[in-house]
């Protein structure tokens, strides 16, 4: 099948929606599927997308970019793409997470809406309204089933809207890499416990080094963040015992993972996207959680309800409240003392994982079921 995927991001970047879509063009394209991403020129320096995702397939990427970063701007863009769909031939299924884009191509062609948090921020009022309205939206994808509760409550005059629920996933990791083992700062003798991600506010980075400060015989890496937060929290950390390590390629984070001994994963019960601008607590999906599953890692995430669609205490993880420091320093505790606990909970994290959050499966999930034209490959060995 000819799949145009519309992203109104950057490709590359240092934002987690660029590695999500990436992730999802290149398990299309395993599947058999003919992908051409739209998206918008890279904000971060890399020469070769391909190789800075760590993707296997090099399918096509159109970047059109958007000249001022306003709803009026996103709108004169969605128009050139729409443009771009018709002269590159118009596809069999449009999909894509850029309302503008997939509103300006609805007519064109059955598309695929995929929603990360109800759209607030769009402009005209009832955007998103008009876009679950129109006639050729074949499937509504969600990352979780409170994001799924919500839209259907907040779009019920809609009548029953076609929501499929695909949580977000990772790629199967290799148990024998033949890279070498970074050397990170720190004591090589220590338990090295590792957080990554972004450091915006809501991701319990305060919590983080609160833990540092009652475990000085632990190390804390924490891998990711922009320039401008890893400076405001490395600024303010005084401990010897944390490392701030930046943003580094999702194709590295292997040889950070092979390092830590245990994760946490602390997100509070509101959760910011870069500067604040969106609040997404209650419907996110972390897939750092995911990738720490790939890696069979026991990890210690925050007890909220949208991550309990995933995750069970004592089984794939130890949950604890997020605002509960003595709760993550007990956990933290016996997981250090308890060895067979920590295989068991990794264990059953990476069985899970591959069982049932591979990029592959989403991919052959959100196309399951849809009319012919927009049929889905049969699923091969890569499907695990």
């Amino acid at each position: 099948m000819r799949l145009a995927y519309l992203h109104a991001g950057s490709i590359p970047s240092v934002f987690a929606n660029g590695v999500h879509v990436m992730r999802m063009c290149d398990a299309f394209t395993a599947a058999g599927h003919e992908v051409t991403l739209y998206t918008l020129p890279g904000s971060h320096p890399a020469e070769d997308p391909y190789a800075y995702y760590g993707v296997r397939h090099r399918f096509p990427i159109r970047t059109v970019p958007v000249a001022d970063y306003t709803p009026s701007g996103y709108w004169k863009r969605a128009e050139r793409v729409r443009g771009l769909l018709e002269r590159d031939g118009v596809p069999e299924l449009v999909y894509g997470r850029d309302p503008y884009g997939l509103c300006a191509a609805a007519d064109l062609a059955p598309f695929v809406y995929e929603a990360h948090q109800l759209r607030r921020d769009l402009e005209p009022a009832g955007t998103e309204r008009d876009l679950l309205a129109r006639p050729r939206l074949t499937r509504l994808v969600t990352i979780t089933h409170a994001l799924a509760h919500d839209l259907r409550s907040t779009y019920a005059d809609l009548g029953a809207l076609p929501i499929l629920v695909a949580p977000d996933c990772a790629d199967p990791v290799d148990p024998t890499p033949d890279r070498p083992l970074r050397q990170l700062p720190g004591r090589p003798d220590v338990p090295r416990i590792g957080y990554v991600g972004h450091l915006y506010e809501g991701r319990g980075i305060g919590l983080i080094l609160r833990l540092a400060r009652r475990f000085p015989g632990l190390d804390f890496h924490l891998v990711g963040g922009t320039p401008e937060y890893r400076e405001r929290w490395e600024t303010s950390c005084d401990l010897s015992n944390v490392h701030f390590h930046g943003h580094r390629p999702p194709t590295e984070l292997p040889s950070y993972y092979r390092n830590f001994d245990l994760l946490l994963s602390p997100h509070e019960s509101k959760v910011y996207t870069w500067g604040k601008l969106d609040e997404i607590g209650r419907w996110t999906s972390p897939m750092k959680v995911f990738e720490y599953m790939a890696h069979g890692l026991p990890m210690i995430v925050s007890d909220l309800p949208v991550l309990r669609e995933v995750l069970q205490d004592r089984v794939n993880c130890l949950l604890r409240p997020p605002d509960d420091t003595d709760a993550w320093a007990d956990a933290l505790t016996e997981l250090l003392a308890d060895g067979p606990l920590r295989r068991r909970l990794g264990d059953e994290a990476r069985r899970q994982l591959l069982e049932r959050y591979t990029w592959r499966r989403r991919a052959d999930s959100v196309l399951a079921g849809l009319p012919p034209a927009a049929a889905p490959a049969v699923t091969g060995p890569e499907g695990r």
